[in-house]
This record gives C-alpha cells, structure tokens and sequence, in this order.
C-alpha cells in the first residue's frame, strides 16, 4: 500500500485531556517516524510535532481523532507525492 509522508502540528490547551493524546499516538505507533513536545511555560501550552510515514486514510483517521480530543488542536502538511 502506497504511504505518504507528513507532519502533524498539535497544540495542547489542557493537559488534562493529553493522556487520549498519548493513548492515539501508541495506537499508530508502527507509523509515526519521530515526535517532539516542547512545552510553552509562559503561555501554558505544548507543542507538538509528529512526523508520520502512513497511508493516506491512516493519516486522516488519526488527525480527526486527535482533533476530536477536548483542548487539543490539530493541523497536517504533507509532502510532496513522488
């Protein structure tokens, strides 16, 4: 099955709901290539990046979900198919 390659931008307004975050990103595991969490002190905000190799509709699946989650935003570029 044909993958495509992108990077998930997530900010997380409340903490309170990160573990469902973590929950998902376990779940789809097997695609995500690496991830990085900096956490915004003077704005109480994280930051995330995740950068994922994964069909298109895993892709999708895992953004809506992620959006889904109560105080948590995501947004998805991807790169250019080949």
């Amino acid at each position: 099955m044909e993958t495509r390659v992108a990077v998930m931008g997530i900010i997380v307004d409340d903490t309170e709901n990160v573990s469902k975050l973590n929950e998902l990103l376990h779940e789809y595991g097997k695609y995500i290539i690496g991830r990085m969490g900096i956490p915004y002190r003077e704005k109480h905000i994280n930051i995330m990046s995740v950068a994922i190799d994964a069909p298109q509709d895993v892709i999708s699946a895992l953004s809506g979900k992620i959006g889904n989650i109560e105080g948590i935003s995501v947004k998805t570029a991807y790169a250019a198919s080949k």
